[in-house]
């Protein structure tokens, strides 16, 4: 192949994106923490999958497609950084209907610049290092065919050498699982070339459209809530000056006459999210700077018809609201409990994308928004929403934990000022500690596959085969009697009267510390320790 176009190119993504599918749980099983982890391969190919229903009518149609799909399906911070890097191929390949091998390099290039810019401290060793090795291993080729067989040797080369940058890999004994699953990524690319990718499962793309209730507006229904629309539009030359338009020239437009406004620019390509009462003003309005590529617009009524939807609209205009993470249904009503308008449901082992942050801020709709991640791996996709959202000043507070999110959440005082309320729950964060159990699920220098393991941070403390030892031990080496409060979580396969005991058991080893259990009901995580 000489040239590859945009239907090339999409097969190759659908390719990588099946190759990866057949290895998700070789590259989850990749946990540097003999525990439960943030599951990389599922994580890396549901934002990649998201990508793989765009257009292929030219290439650059086909990779902004790509790369807008999965900005919007990011989970997790590996899947984060794959949706940079296939942001900076698309960025690279900008106004391109096909592409020499040159070009192509170059594209990959970009891919790299923009992945190594997805996050604020760059780590060797990581996914980064083995896509950045391997396309600088296959710089000069000649076809496209000698790009791929140089590149998938380099970067396999660069995996097995992971462990040698990072101790965290050395001592779990694992490669990268995010440079891993980039690696099946590529090699289901290069099947693809040669025309023998294997086939992407079902999704729910390829079943029947959700049942509308029609009856939800009827003839003497009133319109009270508009109509949400969406849209990608491509600037066109023949209208604007592409190298010198301002887009802020629309969003500031649409901010006017609509609500709830998501707008983004990548490239030539516009992403439009707004709720209005008349979108075909809307449309006509932007038709004069570009060309739509894809439309949709929902009566809300319908889109929207719950039991609690008027409450949820009647939350528009407020000064502050809140958005937290969190798994377990007694944590969740917890956090609903303590001000977080709204609770996104994911964890540890299932992060949720940047769409669902998208659509939280969405129903919010108020003027600021704290966003209180509460797990290290949510973290860059909750930034990345963030970044995206322009209706509203969204601060994303770096919480790791439940423990920290419950924590933010007892110290939040809304009659404060966004400016006054971020630093402050930054530095109460400062001063806590939090510790947790959960059940190994590999043999470990820590203890044996179904031993209890206590850690904190991305040290493991301690481990035993009692749950209540583990935690004992735990809190001792957290020095708990150093703090004032100690917050003990109960986890969803904790018995209450087991529980019990050990809160008692902590409030005896620490008389002097405050001892309070909570019925958190979190899977993973037996126990959750939050000390402050």
């Amino acid at each position: 192949m000489d040239l590859l176009d945009g239907k090339h190119y999409l097969a190759m993504v659908r390719g990588g994106a099946a190759r990866l599918n057949l290895h998700r749980k070789t590259i989850n099983d990749l946990n540097v923490f003999p525990i439960p982890d943030g599951d990389t391969g599922d994580n890396m190919y549901m934002t990649l999958e998201a990508g793989c229903h765009g257009t292929d009518a030219n290439l650059c149609e086909a990779a902004d497609a790509v790369s807008q799909g999965m900005l919007t399906g990011a989970r997790g911070n590996s899947g984060v950084i794959l949706s940079r890097i296939f942001a900076g191929i698309a960025r690279g390949l900008a106004g391109k209907t096909e592409a020499d091998i040159r070009t192509f390099e170059q594209a990959m290039a970009c891919g790299v610049e923009s992945s190594y810019k997805a996050v604020a401290t760059p780590v060797e060793g990581t996914i980064l290092t083995v896509f950045r090795e391997g396309v600088q291993a296959a710089a000069g080729s000649k076809s496209f065919e000698e790009y791929f067989d140089l590149l998938i040797p380099a970067m396999d080369l660069s995996l097995q050498h992971t462990p040698e940058l990072l101790d965290v890999l050395k001592k779990a004994g694992v490669v990268d699982s995010g440079g891993a699953g980039l690696l099946y990524v590529a090699e289901g690319m290069r099947a693809a070339l040669h025309g023998e990718a294997e086939a992407l499962p079902e999704t729910a793309a390829d079943t029947p459209a959700q049942h509308i209730d029609l009856n939800a507006f009827t003839e003497d229904s009133v319109l009270e809530f508009g109509y949400c629309t969406e849209f990608l539009l491509r600037l066109q030359r023949s209208k604007v000056d592409l190298d010198r338009f301002d887009e802020t020239v629309i969003a500031d437009w649409l901010a006017a006459h609509g609500e709830s406004l998501v707008f983004f620019r990548d490239g030539s390509i516009i992403k439009v999210h707004v709720h209005t009462h008349t979108p075909g003003e809307i449309l006509n309005h932007c038709q004069q700077y570009g060309e739509f590529l894809t439309l949709k617009i929902e009566n809300m009524t319908l889109q929207h018809h719950e039991n609690h939807m008027d409450e949820r609209f009647h939350l528009k205009g407020k000064a502050l609201g809140v958005v937290a993470v969190a798994a377990g249904t007694k944590l969740q009503e917890q956090f609903r409990e303590m001000g977080a308008d709204e609770v996104i449901e994911g964890g540890q082992t299932m992060n949720p994308p940047v769409q669902a942050f998208l659509e939280a801020f969405d129903r919010i709709g108020a003027e600021n928004i704290l966003v209180l991640p509460n797990n290290g791996n949510i973290l860059l996709t909750a930034q990345q929403a963030a970044a995206m959202y322009r209706q509203a000043r969204v601060e994303v507070i770096p919480t790791h934990s439940l423990g920290e999110g419950y924590y933010a959440l007892a110290n939040l005082d809304t009659s404060d000022s966004i400016d006054a309320i971020v630093p402050q729950l930054n530095e109460a964060l400062e001063g806590t500690v939090t510790g947790l159990v959960s059940r190994a699920i590999r043999d470990s220098a820590a203890g044996h596959t179904g031993d209890y393991l206590g850690l904190s941070g991305k040290d493991i403390l301690c481990g035993a085969a009692d749950r209540k030892e583990v935690l004992l031990a735990l809190a001792q080496k957290l020095d708990a009697g150093s703090h004032d409060i100690a917050v003990l979580f109960q986890g969803a396969d904790v018995p209450d009267a087991e529980a019990a005991q050990a809160a008692d058991a902590l409030a005896a080893a620490f008389p002097r510390t405050e001892t309070t259990l909570i019925e958190g009901g979190q899977p993973v995580y037996d126990y959750i320790l939050l000390l402050c």
